[in-house]
């Protein structure tokens, strides 16, 4: 019958995949209990939206069967997000873990789409998230999230409290001015519009804060990069040049600017016709995916062009939450996991 410390012992060959340490040394392995025969090892993950839990059950399962007396092997897994790193003269928001943005140099790439199916997914998986409408100029997010209600005092003094929806809270100026009322603004008045957004919502305790951001190299952008500690900028293209070559500019604006980069999405990536399985690539392939290759960025996967993208945003519930199980549901649900693992990965500090 082997110790609590044999157990251990052999738990300590268990490499996590993505940090390459092994799980006891970091402090991931909380409990260890051993009765009749059963094994019980709590695995706390570095996120609830971990990639890789069902690798780390089964390198744990490898690794303690083997042992003598030992017939089952129950692997019970917890989270705990860590909190980005500190940076000099960024003031961090209270309550805010991490602070990721979501970018495209150029419009249309369907940015918004991407960050309303990111925040969805991550908090489907179980992290408290909320979602920051900075596209000031086009705010979508209150149409995608299907919610239109004004915000209303918090209990905090000075404090708004953000509006819920598919248990995500969110704040956008599109809550606060008409609709149809175009935001005609200078620079200072889109500073201080997304400083009050960021540090006048009270957002409570929240594991991701997505921020979608406008499009291109101004105000919003610099606001968010120059006041914020960001965790890192998951950018968003299509596969046709155009796009690869705006985004070009926004990689060099945020490596100058010492920003993680997440990695890249391709969006719009081809369409499969539901009646012959045929896969057309509308907008070419595989732009994103070289892109990333040739600046040495992770490539967060490609989403396929889907009508029911459409059809889920004009209707206020995230696709991948609408048709979880569809082909484009399941690649924003990847697009999530392998977001927040790079957030752990960039949160990591190594022990001595």
């Amino acid at each position: 019958m082997p110790s609590i410390e044999e157990i251990r012992k052999v738990l300590s060959t268990v490499q996590e995949p993505e940090l390459h340490k092994d799980i006891v040394s970091l402090n991931m392995v909380k409990g260890i209990s051993f009765e009749n025969g059963k094994v019980d090892v709590a695995v706390e993950l570095t996120t609830p939206a971990c990639p890789l839990k069902d690798e780390i059950v089964r390198r744990v399962e490898e690794a303690v069967a083997p042992l003598p007396g030992v017939k089952s092997v129950h692997v019970e897994m917890t989270s705990r997000v860590a909190s980005s790193r500190a940076v000099s003269g960024k003031l961090p928001i209270e309550g805010i873990k991490n602070v990721v943005a979501v970018y495209a140099c150029k419009g249309g790439v369907g940015k918004s789409t991407v960050a309303t199916n990111l925040a969805a997914a991550l908090a489907a998986e179980g992290a408290s998230v909320g979602l920051l409408d900075a596209d000031i100029y086009g705010p979508n997010i209150p149409l995608m999230m299907g919610t239109h209600d004004r915000p209303q005092a918090s209990e905090k003094p000075d404090k708004m409290a953000p509006l819920l929806a598919h248990k995500v809270k969110i704040m956008s100026l599109g809550f606060l001015t008409d609709a149809n009322t175009p935001m005609i603004w200078r620079g200072p008045m889109v500073h201080s519009a997304v400083q009050q957004m960021l540090r006048e919502t009270d957002w409570g305790e929240l594991d991701y804060l997505v921020v979608d951001l406008p499009p291109g190299t101004g105000d919003a952008q610099l606001t968010l990069i120059q006041s914020v500690p960001l965790a890192g900028v998951v950018f968003v293209t299509t596969p046709q040049a155009v796009s690869l070559a705006d985004s070009v500019k926004g990689i060099q604006m945020f490596r100058k600017l010492d920003v993680p980069i997440l990695g890249i999405v391709e969006n719009m990536s081809g369409f499969q016709c539901p009646h012959c399985n045929t896969v057309t690539n509308i907008f070419s392939k595989d732009g994103g995916k070289e892109e990333a290759k040739d600046f040495g960025i992770p490539f967060l996967g490609a989403i396929p062009i889907d009508p029911q993208v459409v059809s889920s945003g004009d209707g206020g519930i995230p696709v991948v939450l609408q048709a979880p199980q569809s082909p484009v549901g399941q690649a924003f649900r990847r697009l999530a996991e392998w977001v927040a693992a790079n957030v752990s990965v960039s949160n990591f500090v190594p022990i001595p």
